[in-house]
């Protein structure tokens, strides 16, 4: 086969290659995620787009006889080589593992609020071994992912949702406080991490109830059961007239 052949079918391969790599990328871009996905996707699409490329310009290049022949030999000191190559490029694949580490662990996502030995910003892109931050004067602070993976990383934007319902009860010093409590952590015994404390005895004796709730309103609607329970607890018990 001529030589200018050849060329025409490596540059045909590396062509295909790249429209392919471009439809993936833009197949997978199609979606409306959260965060902790579009994080994930973001950092699967340039894996992918990145391991489509290597492939078609390895495919390429050994349609040439000669490149056929160097690969060969490669192949033959193999060891030697990827010793070679593992030192040189310890650094690069370190942050390439990091990058999908964090991807996948997601210590910080896209759009989160992070803070990084004094300086504050906003994570705007993680790359396969870089993640970019804007800071709050619009720079763009450029961290490789080794170091993100390894250091502490304030983030101010994951939070736990879950809240406490708390309600308040008042009753008189004359009734028997723990029969009392009794009543009310039987009310409340269903629920997630209930408790019942007296915390003051001031004219009246304070009593304390809580429960968790998974978010701000679900806490918001506990709060108005627990009050009920209680008050007709309390009532039919006698504590309430």
């Amino acid at each position: 086969m001529p030589f200018w052949h050849r060329l025409v079918i490596v540059g045909a391969v590396l062509v295909v290659t790249g429209v392919v790599a471009r439809l993936i990328d833009r197949r997978i871009a199609r979606r409306d995620l959260a965060p902790g996905a579009a994080t994930r996707y973001r950092v699967l699409r340039r894996s992918i787009s990145t391991a489509v490329v290597m492939i078609g310009l390895l495919s390429a290049l050994l349609v040439i006889p000669q490149v056929r022949a160097v690969a060969g030999a490669l192949l033959a000191s193999s060891a030697v080589l990827g010793i070679v190559i593992g030192f040189a490029s310890q650094r690069t694949i370190g942050n390439f593992v990091a990058g999908l580490l964090i991807a996948f662990t997601q210590p910080i996502r896209l759009g989160d609020r992070v803070e990084l030995e004094d300086t504050a910003g906003t994570v705007e892109e993680i790359g396969l071994t870089y993640t970019f931050i804007r800071t709050d004067d619009g720079t763009r602070l450029v961290i490789p992912n080794e170091k993100l993976a390894s250091d502490t990383i304030r983030n101010s934007t994951i939070v736990s949702r879950e809240k406490v319902a708390e309600i308040t009860l008042q009753v008189p010093l004359g009734k028997d406080l723990r029969a009392v409590v009794e009543l009310l952590r039987e009310a409340v015994a269903a629920e997630s991490a209930p408790e019942v404390a007296v915390t003051a005895l001031d004219g009246t004796a304070t009593i304390v109830v809580r429960a968790a709730a998974e978010g701000p309103i679900e806490a918001e609607r506990l709060e108005s059961e627990l009050r009920l329970r209680a008050h007709d607890r309390l009532r039919a018990a006698g504590v309430f007239a």
